[in-house]
């Protein structure tokens, strides 16, 4: 296997995609660009990371900002909760290591959002330990390179794949070889691996017993649940009727406009008047399991009347706050329907 890593350390060299995060690996940087990698295409994560590095440069500037403008910012990737357990770490890290990453694995695993992966990465990248980060990428090369034919999810797969990873893992330069395995799979050992330009392929086992396309082996996806709900956007005097959802919800802190299932009668939600003012193009968006249609329409009250769990906005407060991914192309909507009404 020596010649192998040879050949990949000299693949990687070559052939390692030149992104942002690369270009300095302060322990901040690996944290913050690991983590918004997380269920993410690095071409999508480029600018995010970018405009995250120009607003908080720092442990401390991202653990002095207020959580809305955090969640703005991360606004499109997705995944929310990681924007907000990036946060809170911030917040922990200035209160207990002085704003500094910790080098330890136990020590990291105290800061909230890093977990297994994120604990080895960035003692691999960022303090050049020898430590294993195993994420999608790595597994899927492992488990091709050694054939292993148990299911990705079960502990017995995880437990060799850290155990095959740990072995690989040189005394000289680990975290070259660490990020040169993630490479491999993210451009090379892909869902549709492409054998013929692997450096590994010649001792490996997907490959010369005419498996690696079947490795590895996972449980199938859970049903897409198919969901249909009607927006009524209501407005009275340029201000909207807005909510933000809290605590531990898939969506906390996130700004959505009030909606129902498409069954679901929803008038008697607003004490008030409503008059129709418009139809604003079906949305359609994803999240976890879910498939959603979205339905807006736009209403006139004849008065601001208090809704519990609401907030009035007007629309320049609205383009300032974070909304979940369908509400925001409803939010584009509306204000292309306000720029056309004032010219």
């Amino acid at each position: 296997m020596k010649m192998s890593l040879k050949f990949l350390k000299e693949w990687f060299e070559g052939e390692k995609r030149d992104f942002p995060w690369r270009k300095e690996h302060t322990p901040y940087r690996v944290w913050v660009s690991e983590v918004m990698l997380q269920q993410t295409r690095a071409s999508v994560v480029v600018p995010y990371f970018e405009r995250w590095m120009a607003r908080f440069p720092t442990v401390e500037v991202l653990a002095k900002a207020p959580l809305d403008e955090v969640i703005k910012l991360w606004e499109g990737l997705g995944y929310y909760s990681r924007a907000r357990s990036l946060h809170a770490g911030a917040q922990y890290l200035v209160e207990h290591h002085g704003g500094k990453l910790p080098d330890t694995a136990e020590e990291l695993r105290q800061v909230k959002g890093i977990g297994p992966y994120t604990v080895g990465a960035i003692l691999s990248f960022a303090f050049h330990k020898k430590a294993a980060a195993i994420d999608g990428n790595v597994s899927r090369v492992i488990s091709r390179l050694f054939g292993i034919e148990e299911e990705l999810e079960t502990s017995l797969a995880k437990g060799k794949i850290r155990q095959k990873v740990e072995e690989l893992l040189p005394d000289t330069e680990p975290w070259v070889i660490m990020e040169a395995l993630i490479e491999l799979g993210a451009q090379v050992c892909t869902r549709n691996p492409g054998c013929s330009l692997c450096p590994m392929r010649e001792e490996c086992v997907g490959y010369l017993t005419g498996k690696a396309d079947l490795l590895p082996r996972k449980k199938k996806r859970a049903k897409v649940t198919y969901l249909e709900r009607t927006v009524p956007l209501i407005c009275h005097d340029g201000a909207y009727l807005v909510q933000r959802h809290e605590g531990k919800e898939v969506m906390a802190g996130l700004y959505e406009f009030p909606y129902f299932s498409k069954e679901e009668p929803w008038e008697a939600f607003f004490p008030g008047l409503l008059t129709l003012a418009n139809r604003f193009p079906d949305v359609k968006h994803t999240f976890t399991r879910y498939q959603v249609t979205l339905y807006p329409t736009l209403w006139e009250a004849s008065t601001k009347e208090e809704v519990a769990g609401f907030s009035w906005k007007t629309l320049a407060e609205l383009l300032a706050l974070p909304f979940s991914s369908g509400h925001r192309q409803i939010l584009t909507h509306l204000k292309e329907a306000y720029a056309n009404t004032t010219h």
